[in-house]
């Protein structure tokens, strides 16, 4: 395969939410021609047909895309359901080989797995964006098999760079980036929910509540990220001695918000782990039958 993503051609086995998020990053920035991809599902023609409408990529189900289609493609991006995956890509072994561009974006399938079903190795990047990708402001961990050539990470990375921002961590790391970033829409989202009843219990109707801790929770983030300070540093900062700040972070201290919110990182991270050894041990156990 070539350096440049521009040339590239990428088939999605796999066309729902993240298939679709992906494929508009890359059509809307146009680091690639709607024609070079191609997206493919089961059974779902009805999404196959709206992902044509929308963005004029090719769309078929697997029993009408040709075999030559996916062996001919640079890059297959895996975006299975992960109850379909295993099936799925052992399947497709016949299909790939080690001059593509293999990237997973199924949760807990680890880099040997794939492997093992597949039985090969081919280039491979293994991926957890979160649903904020939907909107091109995700946050993308990515790990590479060890046969990954330079520039096919550097492919990788700028395709999702297509949906917001890429940190390249090795595979052990992946469960904790699952713990911060691929669960942390939820976080915020409680984070959310709670300052919202807050305010409705302080007086405000449920639409002011919603806009002010909305627009306070965008204001929060865009600081850090647009001053780059510490988020302490920014906390101290609008916190004044014995303040009506000062007092709210004192009663979250009472009810353990920073251990809660360490330790729901932490067992988020944990589960995944879990998660990943039954999918693994699933995924060989089809793969074998």
């Amino acid at each position: 395969m070539g350096d440049n993503l521009a040339n590239q051609q990428i088939v999605f086995i796999g066309a729902g939410s993240m298939a679709e998020a992906i494929i508009r990053g890359l059509v809307e920035q146009e680091k690639v021609k709607a024609g070079q991809i191609h997206a493919v599902n089961r059974s779902n023609q009805a999404q196959l047909d709206l992902l044509h409408s929308r963005y004029r990529i090719q769309a078929s189900t697997m029993d009408n895309i040709a075999s030559n289609a996916i062996r001919n493609a640079n890059i297959i991006v895996f975006a299975m359901k992960p109850k379909d995956a295993a099936k799925a890509i052992a399947g497709l072994k016949n299909q790939l080989h080690d001059k593509q561009l293999l990237i997973s974006v199924i949760a807990g399938l680890s880099i040997e797995t794939i492997e093992k079903l597949l039985n090969q190795q081919i280039p491979l990047a293994r991926t957890m964006p979160n649903t904020s990708s939907s909107i091109g402001l995700g946050s993308t961990g990515i790990s590479f098999s060890a046969i990954t050539s330079e520039s096919q990470r550097k492919i990788a990375i700028e395709i999702f760079t297509s949906i917001g921002e890429v940190s390249i961590v090795d595979e052990a790391r992946l469960d904790i980036v699952t713990g911060v970033s691929g669960c942390g829409p939820a976080y915020v989202y409680y984070l959310l929910e709670a300052m919202i009843s807050g305010g409705i219990q302080g007086g405000l109707n449920e639409e002011m509540a919603r806009q002010l801790a909305v627009q306070t929770v965008l204001g929060a983030a865009s600081m850090v990220k647009i001053t780059q300070e510490d988020p302490a540093v920014l906390r101290k900062k609008v916190t004044s001695p014995n303040g009506s700040t000062q007092a709210a972070l004192e009663t979250m201290d009472r009810y353990l918000f920073t251990e809660g919110v360490e330790k729901a990182v932490l067992r988020a991270a944990e589960r995944a782990q879990e998660l990943g050894a039954m999918i693994a041990a699933e995924a060989i156990k089809q793969s074998n039958s």
